[in-house]
């Protein structure tokens, strides 16, 4: 490794991926994995240690959230080139990762290529967020967003629970739960409550 090579730390609990990672970054000529994690709390140690130029960080961690070890790291150091590299595609997502300052946001399922190609850019001081998921982001950037209660709720509809069950949780009126459904149904553009779950699921709103 020469001193001018990109050093990288990989953050992620599944040992496949660390080694693929691993395997396509030192196969690079300008770039090396200077050090691996497999927790938020590790993580933060690893890069106080280590001080590496670009951090690849999966948002879902067994300790803490991807995005509150970026936080904690940036917090720190706030000069810190973070790279989210994750399953989850959802809009909210995106948002809440740029939001919390990654400079590039990438999935697992995206070519190799493309991992390399964006650290690279991110090293080099640019921010990065790929094309199609530019895209996603767009089409959702007007959508109103759903208020705390709402999320509350909404919350609650996935586990499963009526109406009836949530107002007695929340200590709100039936009636008033029934109102925020159907806030929460407008907003999301479902035609019901099962669909109001699947789509805010899918977009990161919510967790199942």
């Amino acid at each position: 490794m020469d001193a001018t090579s990109i050093r990288v730390l990989s953050i992620d609990d599944h040992p496949l991926v660390q080694e693929g990672v691993g395997t396509i970054i030192n196969g690079q000529a300008d770039m090396s994995v200077v050090g691996t994690a497999s927790n938020g709390k590790e993580g933060i140690e690893a890069f106080r240690a280590l001080s590496p130029d670009v951090t690849l960080m999966d948002l879902r961690l067994p300790d803490l959230g991807g995005l509150d070890v970026m936080i904690a790291i940036r917090s720190e150091f706030p000069d810190a080139r973070v790279i989210v590299l994750t399953t989850f595609d959802g809009d909210m997502d995106v948002q809440r990762a740029l939001k919390a300052g990654a400079r590039g946001y990438l999935l697992k399922s995206m070519p190799s290529r493309q991992m390399v190609d964006m650290i690279r850019r991110v090293h080099a001081g640019k921010k990065c967020v790929p094309p199609e998921i530019a895209a996603y982001l767009a089409e959702h950037l007007g959508d109103e967003t759903l208020s705390r209660r709402e999320m509350e709720i909404l919350q609650e509809v996935a586990a499963g629970h009526r109406n009836r069950d949530i107002a007695a949780r929340l200590f709100i009126a039936e009636e008033t739960v029934k109102v925020h459904v159907k806030h929460i149904r407008d907003k999301l553009g479902a035609s019901d409550r099962t669909q109001a779950v699947t789509i805010a699921a899918r977009r990161g709103i919510i967790r199942l």
